[in-house]
Parts: C-alpha cells; sequence; structure tokens
C-alpha cells in the first residue's frame, strides 16, 4: 500500500513544550493556575471569559480577507481557463483537425478514452464507499447494515475489492515493476554520461587540429593548398528562411575556386522557386560559385534531394560535403575550423558541429526545446563522440569526407531519417565520428506546438523503422561484438523505444491505474525522487534554465504521448511512419547577423536594384509575378485541440481526485499538476499562439 501522508493527526497532536509551572498567588482573589506550556497560559478558561470581541472581530476578518483572497486567484486561474477551452472550441468549429485525419492515432485515443470512463465509473463508486465510511486504506467492511441498499451496495464492494485483489492487481503490480527496472537502467545511462562529460571536462579532452594543415609541405611549391569542398543547401518551401541561410553560406570564408554552392530546392511554390534564383543568381553576380537545383520529380524527400544532387558528374572533384539546412547560418570559419580535422586521419568520415539557436529564450516551449537539445549535444554526443568515435548524425552543420558516403552506399530513401541511416551505414563500415562542442551553428527551433510535435513524431517514429530495417546488418556486420551491442542495446533500444516506452506507460497509464488499485504499489521514490534528480542532470548543460526544471519535468511526460505513439508506428510500420512534414520557421536571426544584413542592404541600395544579378527572363518572371492580382488573404491559422491530450488530462485528474481521498500526498501533486500540464498542451496553450 503506498503510505500515506495524511496530516490531519499530526495537526491534532498534542506536544507539550518546556517543564510545567505551578504558580501559587497570595492574595485571595486570584486563583491557583497550572501551566503546561508556554501556550497554555493563553488558552482560554471559560468560554465567557478572556475574549476581546474587538480583537476577536479583527481576527475574523483578516481570515475572511485571505480565504476571499485565496478563493478569487484560484477563480481567477479557473475563469481563464474556460476562456481558453471556450475560445478553442469556438475556433475549432467547421476547422478539420489535421491530426486526427488519418488513423494513426486513433487506437490510442480509444484506449486511454475507454480507460478513462471506466475510471470515471469506479471513482463515482469509491465516492459512495467513501461517504458510507468504507475507507480505501483499511476499509471497514463490517459496518451495520441499516437498509437494504447499503446491504447490497456494502457487498458489491466486498466483491469488487476481492476480484481486485486476485486479479488486477497482480498483472498492474508486474508491469509496473518492469517499468521500474526499465527507468532504473535508462537512468543509470544518464549518469553515466553525465559522469563521462564531467570527465571531459575535467581533463579538458576535445579534439585538436595540429599544426597548419593547409600548408604546402612541398618546398618549392610556397603557400596553402586548400581541398575541394561542396556546401549543400536543401530546403523545401523555406520562403522565411532561404535568403538569410544563402546569404550566410555564401560569405563562408574559403578560396572561392575551391568552393562550389549547391541550393537544392524541391519547393512545388513557383513563386518560391523564383524568389530562390533570384538570391542565387545575385551572389553569383558577386563572384560567388553557387548554382540553383530544382527536381522535377520529387521523391524520397530530404534524402532523395540529397542523392540526386549528389549524382551530378562534377561532384566527383570534390573531397569533402558540408549540408547546412534552410534555417541555419554558419560563421565564416565554419570550414577552417572543421574541414582541418580530416588532414592526416584518413579513418574519419564525419565532423559534427553543435547547434545554437537564435530563439530559444521567445517563449516556454523553446526555453524546454533548448533543455533537452542542449543535453544532447553537450552530453550525449560528446561522450560518445569522444569514447566510442560514433553519434548520431543530426542531418545539417556538418561535413562529410564524400568517399565515406560511397563506400556506406549513399543517401537513401528508404527512411524519414535519412541522417542517422548514412551514420549507422558509415559506422558499420568502420568510418570514424569527431563532434566539436566550441564550433556552433545559428538555427531555429519550433516556436508552436503543433510544429514541434510533428518534428517529434518524424524523430522517434524514424529510428524505430530504421531499426528493423538496419538490425539483420548489424548482426552480420565485421565490427566488434561490444560496437553492435551499443548499437542494438543502448543507441536503439534504451535511447528510442524503452525512454518513451516506460514514459508513457509508467506516468499515464501505471501511475493512474495505482490510485484505483491501490494494492498495486507505485514508491514515491519513482514519482518523485528519480525523476527530478535525472532533470536536474538534464538541465546541467543549460544552467540558466534551472526556475523552469517542474515545468521541463511536467513536459517530457506530457510528450511521451507523443513519442510513444511515433514509436509504436515505426516500429510497426503504421501508415504515419513514413511521414515528412517540414517545421514551420519563423526567420529569425541573431542580433549581429540583422546589424550586418542591415548594413549590406545599405551598400547595395545605393548602388543596384534588388535583383541586380538576375538575368532578363528571372526579371521578367518576378515582375510577372509583381504585376499579378494579389491573392485573397488566407485563412488565419488556429491553435488546435489534441484529443489524446485531452483525455490524458482528465483521466489524470480523475486519479489525482481518487488519491487525495485516500490522503496521498505526493501521489496526489503529482497526478494534478501532471494532469493540467496535458490540459494545457492538449488546449495548445503552450508555445507560439495563433489567431
Amino acid at each position: 500500500m503506498t503510505p500515506s501522508l495524511d496530516i490531519s493527526n499530526w495537526w491534532a497532536k498534542e506536544t507539550r513544550k518546556g517543564t510545567p509551572v505551578v504558580v501559587t498567588m497570595e492574595n485571595p482573589n486570584y486563583s491557583v493556575v497550572e501551566i503546561d506550556g508556554p501556550d497554555a497560559a493563553f488558552q482560554p478558561v471559560d468560554k465567557d471569559r478572556g475574549k476581546n470581541a474587538k480583537q476577536f472581530t479583527w481576527v475574523l476578518l483578516l481570515r475572511a480577507h485571505r480565504a476571499v483572497g485565496c478563493l478569487s486567484w484560484v477563480a481567477g486561474i479557473l475563469w481563464a481557463l474556460l476562456g481558453a477551452v471556450k475560445k478553442r472550441l469556438i475556433f475549432q468549429q467547421g476547422v478539420s483537425v489535421e491530426s486526427e485525419k488519418s488513423s494513426k492515432g486513433r487506437l490510442l485515443f480509444r484506449f486511454i478514452r475507454g480507460f478513462l470512463v471506466i475510471s470515471m465509473a469506479i471513482l463515482v463508486f469509491e465516492l459512495v464507499a467513501h461517504l458510507n465510511g468504507w475507507h480505501f486504506q483499511k476499509p471497514d467492511l463490517h459496518i451495520p447494515r441499516t437498509s437494504e441498499i447499503e446491504g447490497w451496495m456494502h457487498t458489491v464492494y466486498l466483491v469488487w475489492l476481492a476480484f481486485r485483489v486476485d486479479y488486477i492487481a497482480p498483472p498492474i503490480q508486474a508491469l509496473s515493476n518492469f517499468c521500474v527496472a526499465l527507468f532504473l537502467i535508462q537512468s543509470v545511462d544518464r549518469l553515466i554520461l553525465c559522469i563521462g562529460c564531467f570527465w571531459i571536462k575535467y581533463k579538458k579532452i576535445k579534439p585538436r587540429i595540429v599544426g597548419d594543415p593547409f600548408k604546402s609541405g612541398d618546398v618549392e611549391e610556397s603557400g596553402y593548398v586548400y581541398p575541394m569542398v561542396l556546401v549543400q543547401i536543401p530546403m523545401c518551401n523555406e520562403r522565411e528562411v532561404y535568403e538569410q541561410s544563402i546569404s550566410a553560406v555564401c560569405q563562408i570564408d574559403w578560396p572561392k575556386d575551391r568552393l562550389l554552392i549547391q541550393v537544392l530546392d524541391d519547393s512545388d511554390d513557383e513563386s518560391i522557386q523564383w524568389l530562390i534564383k533570384a538570391e542565387v543568381s545575385k551572389w553569383s553576380q558577386k563572384g560567388v560559385n553557387i548554382i540553383y537545383r530544382h527536381r522535377l520529380v520529387r521523391t524520397g524527400y530530404k534524402a532523395g534531394n540529397l542523392k540526386s544532387a549528389m549524382s551530378c558528374d562534377y561532384v566527383k572533384a570534390y573531397e569533402f560535403v558540408a549540408i547546412f539546412d534552410a534555417d541555419f547560418q554558419p560563421n565564416p570559419d565554419f570550414l577552417k575550423q572543421t574541414v582541418p580535422h580530416f588532414m592526416d586521419n584518413p579513418e574519419l568520415g564525419l565532423v559534427q558541429a553543435r547547434w545554437a539557436f537564435v530563439n530559444k529564450d521567445e517563449n516556454l516551449l523553446t526555453r524546454l526545446q533548448n533543455i533537452n537539445l542542449c543535453f544532447h549535444f553537450e552530453v550525449e554526443q560528446q561522450v560518445n563522440g569522444v569514447f566510442l568515435n560514433f553519434f548520431g548524425f543530426n542531418g545539417t552543420a556538418g561535413v562529410w569526407r564524400i568517399k565515406a558516403l560511397e563506400e556506406s552506399g549513399g543517401w537513401l530513401e528508404r527512411t524519414t531519417v535519412e541522417d542517422m541511416d548514412i551514420a549507422v551505414r558509415a559506422h558499420l563500415s568502420g568510418w570514424k565520428f569527431v563532434f566539436l562542442n566550441d564550433v556552433k551553428v545559428l538555427c531555429e527551433v519550433p516556436e508552436s506546438y503543433e510544429a514541434y510535435r510533428k518534428q517529434q513524431h518524424r524523430w522517434h517514429s524514424g529510428p524505430m523503422h530504421l531499426f528493423r530495417l538496419c538490425l539483420p546488418t548489424i548482426i552480420k556486420s565485421k565490427i566488434s561484438i561490444w560496437k553492435k551491442a551499443n548499437l542494438v542495446l543502448l543507441f536503439f533500444l534504451l535511447r528510442k523505444l524503452i525512454l518513451p516506452f516506460y514514459s508513457f506507460t509508467l506516468f499515464c497509464i501505471i501511475l493512474p491505474l495505482t490510485m484505483f488499485v491501490p494494492e498495486a504499489e507505485l514508491p514515491v521514490w519513482v514519482i518523485c525522487y528519480v525523476p527530478v534528480f535525472m532533470s536536474l542532470l538534464n538541465i546541467l548543460p543549460a544552467p540558466r534554465s534551472f526556475p523552469f526544471i517542474v515545468p521541463y519535468l511536467l513536459f517530457e511526460n506530457t510528450m511521451s504521448v507523443t513519442k510513444f505513439n511515433a514509436m509504436v508506428s515505426g516500429l510497426f510500420q503504421l501508415g504515419s511512419s513514413y511521414e515528412w512534414v517540414v517545421t514551420k520557421k519563423a526567420g529569425r536571426s541573431s542580433e549581429s547577423d540583422l546589424i550586418a544584413a542591415a548594413e549590406r542592404e545599405s551598400k547595395t541600395l545605393s548602388h543596384s536594384p534588388l535583383y541586380r544579378g538576375a538575368s532578363e527572363s528571372e526579371l521578367s518572371e518576378l515582375n510577372r509575378l509583381k504585376e499579378q492580382p494579389e491573392a485573397p488573404p488566407r485563412i488565419k491559422k488556429t491553435n488546435k485541440i489534441y484529443r489524446k491530450e485531452l483525455a490524458l488530462a482528465f483521466l489524470l485528474l480523475t486519479a489525482s481526485v481518487r488519491s487525495l481521498l485516500s490522503a496521498q500526498g505526493v501521489h496526489f501533486y503529482f497526478l494534478l499538476f501532471q494532469g493540467v500540464s496535458f490540459l494545457l498542451v492538449g488546449l495548445d496553450l503552450i508555445g507560439e499562439q495563433m489567431s
């Protein structure tokens, strides 16, 4: 039985402080008074004596004022929440919910909804038992029956208790123990990673560049020899960020004759295509070696785009390829900080840089994402890069040796995580990876919950789909046994499958169940102590985010629904396992980028028009697009309602009522706050708010 934290006995408990003193007054007008403690002297002896009506009135008014203030605060919060619910429901009328138009999440939603209905029915039944005096933790099953109805209810309650103890509690307890074991294993893995990160910081271990790798070794030939580098910018309908991305890449400090930039545009919007063409022509006119490439047959998403670009004949002349997504803005010295690591290290296949976020302080959602990604880069990827020479490629802000890509099979279109796919195959081929924690590339994180949810679905369904495809290859590969174990047990199973499984099962299913089946015990340390300790470890790489530790813990549990659904769809190849939705971007830039852009704009406006590098055909096409009548304004997007999250919110709040009646303090507070967090996410009240 989960221990009760009822404080009523403690509140009513009599305590004695000090030594009893008997005071005898010689004046016969006074009586003998025995003082048991420091407060005993002030306790009224008689109800009609020792009272000051004026003081008593002020005390009552003060207490009434505090009570009214507390009630008004709670009422204000409830009123605001009800207003948000009303607004969401009004905006949802006539709007099709995209996330529920397919059958990808209906089965999970039906399960949660059925679970909620059963829980509410049990709660009503046990409320009746509670009102009849049949307490939850030690039921008094021998109460005298005063009527037939009470006797019938009593009998049903006895049958329910026997059935609950014999048939419901054992499987729940077994599943609970299994999930707790997985939780502890995953916690140990996180702890080991953090210890490895501390060791790296303590020993100051990091990849270093020895000497001047570009200086020519030939005595007769003085100067520097730079390798041929290809830079690729894959994009699709990136109206908000294409200009700043192309501008940042074109300003990379590298010899012009040793650098080629490919803008790989998969946009299906013709106006966006011409805008990107004009931007490419502008930089080409300035002497930058840049080309625009658009596919007629858009298959395979990003992997198909990169595969098509690598098939060009001129790519054979290049030794390395750097990849940047459309919202990434590398510094001018990016190649000089990454490419030298390949020199004198022929086994190195990938150099990965770290991401930095220009909008990490935009709202609560971006702050929570920053905590997760900081831990991913500084702890997971840095430790794996130093001790294993392997980690998952992030798909951008990295430089590949083209020979490593070719020997590993090139880009494949079989999953939505083509970056992880090529990384695993390169690792199986014997190539090593290096992670540079000091080299940062600016980018964005999603600001709306809808965009973040779709991104996380792809990031968690793709690895499970890839695991199904790669498992036979991993087993048959010639790498060492411990590398195979690391790939299968740690890289895929523990961090991609077990984490979303136990998070959803333990905190969203088992915990509410234990409230209605108290015979299945879930210890307090599983609910409170270990999660808080793990959250502290996760937040260490981002110490400024420490005030957000509680929202981070609750939000991670809330996101377990999306991650669990994505993991199942990828593992069993359901309809949504091969779904790619381009993450919406706002096109934000850092302060330094804005200043530099303003300076460039002031120089170019005084000398030339905006499209001075465009050809006559491109200018005529752009003028034609400008002269077209303005299209009718698009209907503004509205915040969605997420039914699975809402159903779990009501389920957790129902379980919190059951926990409150049984006086389980920590369980009640956790269920209450977790239910509120599910409610906020289900109403889409976190992140960017749309009209």
